[in-house]
């Protein structure tokens, strides 16, 4: 039984800014690239405060998730850069808008620095049934 790796990339969230793509699945798993808060139409960052730029980079991470058929419910692990743990109550109080119950299992760290010098980049692994 082999298996297939399926690329998804979707125009609902920024295209990759590297040599890489927005997710792959291979068979029920679904791995999504970190993003950071681009605004997918104007590729745009959002600088207007971590508050803003986490529900940007959450916001992109559902636009992957529901072209490949998954929702938040399915995330089953989350990775969370920092540009400062001073930050981190605050993408807290954001991420659980996101993934109210059954939540992931996650890390989050903080890290020197981040692509565009963002403050947050946010990845997924994602698993259906």
């Amino acid at each position: 039984m082999s298996q297939q790796k399926t690329i998804i990339n979707t125009d609902q969230a920024p295209a990759a800014i590297g040599p890489y793509n927005q997710a792959v699945k291979v068979e029920k798993t679904l791995y999504v690239s970190g993003q950071i808060p681009l605004v997918a139409e104007t590729m745009e960052l959002i600088s207007t405060g971590v508050q803003d730029e986490t529900h940007q980079v959450l916001k992109n991470i559902g636009a992957i998730l529901s072209h490949a058929g998954y929702d938040y419910s399915d995330v089953v692990k989350t990775s969370i850069f920092l540009s400062s743990m001073d930050y981190f109550s605050t993408v807290n109080e954001v991420y659980a808008e996101y993934f109210k119950e059954n939540q992931p299992a996650r890390e989050c760290v903080a890290v020197k620095t981040l692509p565009k010098e963002v403050n947050v980049e946010i990845s997924v692994i994602a698993w259906k049934a």
